[in-house]
């Protein structure tokens, strides 16, 4: 890990920006949706396996709910109008913690929203309808929670170990919160995880069950995030290799 490249981002720093951007969650509207793009010049996303690697591929993950949960709301397929106002909530905080992890990052962000290219085929098969939509959130806010959490051990920088720690929770609740939405236990192991018992990385997990959570490792978020057809973007770097 190269330690002249953190941002000299302090504690106080990140606290401000987590003050400024509760302060301002209510007048924060869900972002237009990021227009599809075509392949041609597509931006390869490259991730060290430092912590400025580790931040800055958060950093993606919530620049992929937030432009879905703006796709969702225009999409129109979400007819019921507290859970259309629900996926409208969820999207606003995904964009509060985009904004947040900007911040913190810094100079050290590595792409710009702008830099994303969407699948606009794999976007219109996931919109199809109420239920594909909503198991396709449980997947993305799933992803968040196993992501931040087995990048945890890795994280460095207590400033980046903070960031990511004070959103890893709320993606859990919204995790939760779509899977209620489903009619689908909120506390139970879910049997259709994404990556089984016996593709865990043991390193990471050395418990597991009913009281403890799975930790994934980048390269197994890269192709679960992969398999939803959505981002055009290749992935590369030491971190997801």
């Amino acid at each position: 890990m190269n330690q002249g490249k953190i941002s000299s981002t302090s504690r106080r720093d990140l606290l401000k920006w987590g003050l400024v951007s509760l302060g301002t969650l209510a007048l924060t509207t869900i972002p237009t949706v990021v227009t599809a793009q075509p392949r041609s010049n597509v931006k390869t996303l490259t991730f060290d396996a430092d912590d400025i690697g580790i931040l800055n591929f958060a950093l993606l993950l919530e620049e992929l709910e937030s432009a879905f949960y703006a796709g969702v709301v225009k999409s129109g397929k979400i007819s019921n109008s507290k859970e259309r106002d629900y996926m409208r909530t969820l999207g606003a905080q995904e964009a509060t913690h985009v904004k947040f992890l900007r911040g913190v990052l810094g100079k050290d962000t590595l792409f710009r929203t702008s830099d994303l290219s969407f699948n606009s085929s794999g976007l219109a098969a996931i919109m199809t309808d109420r239920n594909t939509i909503l198991n396709t959130a449980v997947t993305l806010e799933d992803v968040g929670v196993h992501a931040y959490n087995g990048a945890g051990t890795s994280i460095k920088n207590p400033t980046y170990l903070l960031a990511a720690g004070s959103i890893v929770s709320v993606e859990a609740r919204h995790a939760a919160g779509v899977r209620s939405l489903l009619g689908r236990s909120t506390t139970e192991l879910n049997s259709d995880r994404s990556v089984s018992d016996a593709d865990l990385v043991a390193s990471l997990n050395p418990v597991r069950g009913r009281a403890y959570d799975e930790l994934y490792t980048p390269k197994q978020i890269v192709e679960i995030v992969g398999s939803l057809k959505i981002l055009n973007n290749p992935i590369s770097g030491a971190l997801v290799a």
